[in-house]
């Protein structure tokens, strides 16, 4: 076992309280004391409940004490994403303009987290509604990636991904709506998962309705399985939610990829603009998979870019957040929030149903594919992170919409399927690339085990400390 504690994954933990080796006190001032030391360079946290984190840990210690945890998880430290509701913490969303007021209640996962036993630290930044693939907001500035402090970590769920790099607590619930997992997740290096939607259930239900998901981002595959195994269970609060208990991720996450049919798509048939290094990388990664047994066969899954189809939710969405602002106080709002507004306010109903019809076609279409192919493959992101800041590369090869950087993420957004980010290289300036694991509707156990048995082929690499 590392020395370290800041290098232990969730199961180690466990085994050392188990042990008495360490207690989930002492785990969780160790996460506090770094959470302080980094927090200055990175920005990653709206909030730390340092005192309600110790009070906990205390709770997790004696239960340990008495050898009767209360959960799976019991005394090990979580974040959460600020969009997500903890009760008797304000959620702010990445706005001024939302209210500071506690939340009245925990959100499911929160309330599924907190009943296995978990210790909250505290909350992590987002851009304002989690409207952009990068993390600034005008409440809380702009998040830094560890790696090199003048990129970006990507967003939404940037300071998660940030704080799950640096093992600032060892679980992070984050949300994707057009890739808000993955995005941060292959920006800095860690392993995010976009689980089906309605595996885990959500309330408040988002504003961007059935595109939204909820998922952990941590350092290990097996970590983010038994994150899943507890978040996904059921609450009737959520009406669209499976609401049956979830499985335990984490039986059968060592049976490898032997004999599966992987397809691996480079460019999903019309992407344009793709880094040499970003292909290069996933390429290698893709046979890997051969390395490992599975059948990997290069072809793109046959659907036209649905780029229409997003815009169409995703603006009219965003003005319908605008538009709830008092206007006196819109320009304390995203300059970029509010420009997507302005254009969203041109979304029909017409045009918002017929791209709801699209989302259907294109999930009907993806059944029909892995009829034939059990994975899919890609590079997760076309390039490395872009500088911190900017909601587009400064070089303007993609435009000024974000979502031309992100062509990867959104397609299984609109489909719901499974989707993970595992990073699998580094770029020639020494940031992390990754590729992208997409399964079959409601199989989230096999993208697991899929990334598990890469993770296991090539180990991930981490920093203990900001660069």
């Amino acid at each position: 076992m590392p020395a370290d504690i800041a290098e232990l994954t969730a199961r180690e933990l466990l085994d050392a309280y188990r042990r008495k080796a360490l207690s989930p006190v002492e785990v969780t001032r160790d996460a506090l004391a770094r959470i302080e030391r980094f927090e200055p360079a990175i920005n990653a946290f709206v909030r730390i409940e340092a005192e309600t984190a110790l009070a906990a840990a205390h709770v997790s210690e004696a239960r340990w004490a008495k050898g009767e945890p209360a959960g799976p998880l019991d005394g090990l430290p979580v974040t959460i994403k600020d969009n997500i509701d903890v009760a008797g913490v304000p959620s702010r969303k990445g706005s001024r303009t939302t209210p500071d007021t506690p939340a009245a209640a925990d959100a499911p996962a929160v309330a599924h987290l907190r009943s296995a036993g978990a210790v909250f630290l505290g909350k992590t930044a987002l851009p304002e509604w989690g409207w952009i693939g990068v993390c600034h907001s005008p409440l809380t500035g702009t998040t830094r990636n560890p790696w090199q402090r003048d990129r970006t970590t990507g967003g939404s769920s940037g300071g998660a991904a940030a704080a799950a790099l640096l093992n600032l607590g060892v679980l992070h619930l984050g949300t994707d709506g057009a890739g808000s997992i993955r995005i941060p997740a292959a920006f800095t290096g860690v392993f995010g998962i976009k689980p089906s939607y309605g595996r885990v259930p959500a309330y408040p239900a988002s504003p961007f309705g059935v595109l939204a998901h909820q998922g952990p981002l941590t350092r290990s595959i097996d970590d983010a399985a038994l994150m899943l195994s507890v978040i996904g269970g059921p609450d009737m609060r959520d009406a669209t939610a499976w609401n049956v208990p979830a499985p335990d991720y984490t039986a059968g996450l060592d049976q490898g990829v032997r004999g599966l049919r992987v397809a691996w798509s480079p460019r999903l048939g019309y992407v344009k603009t793709l880094d040499a290094e970003a292909e290069a990388a996933a390429a290698k990664a893709a046979r890997v998979f051969e390395e490992l047994g599975a059948h990997v066969e290069e072809i793109d899954p046959g659907f036209a870019e649905p780029i229409d189809i997003l815009s169409a939710i995703w603006y009219g969405v965003s003005a319908s957040i605008v538009n709830a602002v008092p206007e006196a106080r819109r320009g304390e709002m995203d300059p970029g929030l509010r420009a997507m507004a302005e254009q969203g306010r041109d979304v029909a109903l017409a045009d918002y149903l017929a791209a709801q019809s699209g989302r259907a076609a294109l999930y009907a279409h993806m059944l029909r594919f892995h009829e034939r192919y059990d994975l899919l493959l890609t590079p997760q992101m076309p390039l490395a992170a872009l500088e911190a800041g900017r909601v587009t590369p400064a070089d303007g090869r993609f435009g000024e919409d974000w979502i031309n950087w992100s062509p990867y993420t959104y397609p299984f957004n609109l489909t719901g399927q499974p989707a993970a980010s595992v990073p699998c290289g580094f770029s020639a300036d020494g940031l992390p690339l990754a590729l992208q694991i997409v399964g079959p509707p409601r199989n989230d156990a096999l993208v697991l085990r899929a990334a598990r048995a890469f993770e296991q082929a090539r180990p991930f690499s981490f920093l203990r400390a900001p660069n």
